[in-house]
């Protein structure tokens, strides 16, 4: 269960398991040898954070008599979550995610593709029970904005020249996209008012590009053992995020190194040469400035997060938004 500052509300914590129940149960194949290969994907999947954010923007208003559409648009943005890590997996080739052999250890690739693909026709059947043409539309804006993110992240791989504008388009659309779906589909199913649905769209924009600033912070400065996978992965494999962008501005022999560790140039950096890097940036100013641009979209997250006037639900929300930066305290 995911640990915010104050306790979540009782209603919530039950509903976030009717939730996870939904996920596992349409996470189910026909194929024995299969279903519990895909269970285990389901359970390591992480905290439920965008079906929490979902609850908690519903929370602010019309939140008991709507549980129902709320647990099925829930586990909608859950399993389009699960379904979009599968194939990253795929493309990235991915040995293991939080510590979890990933199904390509296990499936030959184009199995696993199909079984993305189930995952995600099953996560749009969940977004239709609800009924609604606004949710059936978010969530097909999220399916859009993801798969956008993640053709320029692959377009852009190895490429040094990239802005903090650029990166932050990738990951508006790779990772906060969902985020902010989920805020959005809470506070219309709970019947806020539109101008509280945009601002809470906007809430989960800018925590979910606070979030995605931190993991690629985690991904240099955390352990392997913490990651669940080699420290400076991303880098590794030719993504360059936010701190890697900072250290190439502020360091005048920085490319140099970075272009022999994300492999643009020919040849494999030793063990030695990737850490050595991995230190170089841990020691310079782009993790400070990183962790910056995160807390500023979690202040102006908390900004738009004031258009609710229940003050436990808003309670809850910022605590929310402070999750990103505490993970990296």
């Amino acid at each position: 269960m995911l640990l915010l500052t104050t306790d979540v509300n009782e209603d919530v914590t039950r509903t976030l398991g009717l939730v996870s129940d939904r996920v596992a149960s349409a996470a189910s194949v026909r194929h024995d040898e299969i279903t519990p290969l895909l269970q285990g994907i389901v359970r390591a999947g992480g905290k439920r954070l965008r079906p929490l954010l979902l609850l908690l923007a519903a929370r602010g208003y019309n939140f008991e008599s709507t549980a129902d559409n709320l647990i099925s648009a829930g586990a909608a943005l859950e399993l389009l979550h699960v379904a979009s890590l599968v194939h990253d997996d795929t493309v990235d080739r991915a040995t293991s995610r939080r510590g979890v052999p990933t199904l390509n250890t296990e499936l030959d690739t184009g199995a696993v593709i199909l079984i993305g693909d189930y995952l995600f026709a099953q996560s749009a059947k969940l977004a239709a029970e609800t009924g609604s043409p606004r949710v059936i539309s978010i969530f097909a804006t999220i399916l859009s904005d993801i798969c956008d993110g993640q053709l320029s992240e692959m377009l852009a791989s190895n490429r040094l020249d990239q802005s903090r504008d650029e990166y932050l388009d990738r990951v508006g659309g790779k990772t906060a996209s969902l985020f902010a779906g989920a805020a959005e589909m809470g506070a219309f199913i709970g019947g806020a008012p539109e101008s509280d649905v945009q601002e809470l769209r906007q809430f989960g924009q800018d925590v979910g590009i606070a979030f995605q600033i931190i993991d690629d912070v985690l991904d240099i400065t955390s352990s392997s053992t913490d990651l669940g996978k080699p420290t400076g992965n991303d880098l590794r494999e030719g993504t360059i995020t936010l701190p890697v962008i900072y250290y190439l501005q502020r360091s005048p022999n920085g490319s140099d190194r970075i272009s022999a560790v994300a492999g643009v140039t020919d040849g494999t950096a030793s063990a030695e040469e990737v850490e050595q890097v991995i230190d170089d940036i841990r020691s310079s100013s782009a993790i400070e400035e990183s962790m910056v641009d995160a807390r500023s979209y979690v202040e102006s997250a908390c900004k738009h997060a004031e258009v609710v006037t229940n003050p436990e639900a808003r309670e809850q929300l910022d605590a929310f938004a402070a999750l990103a930066i505490d993970r990296a305290s």
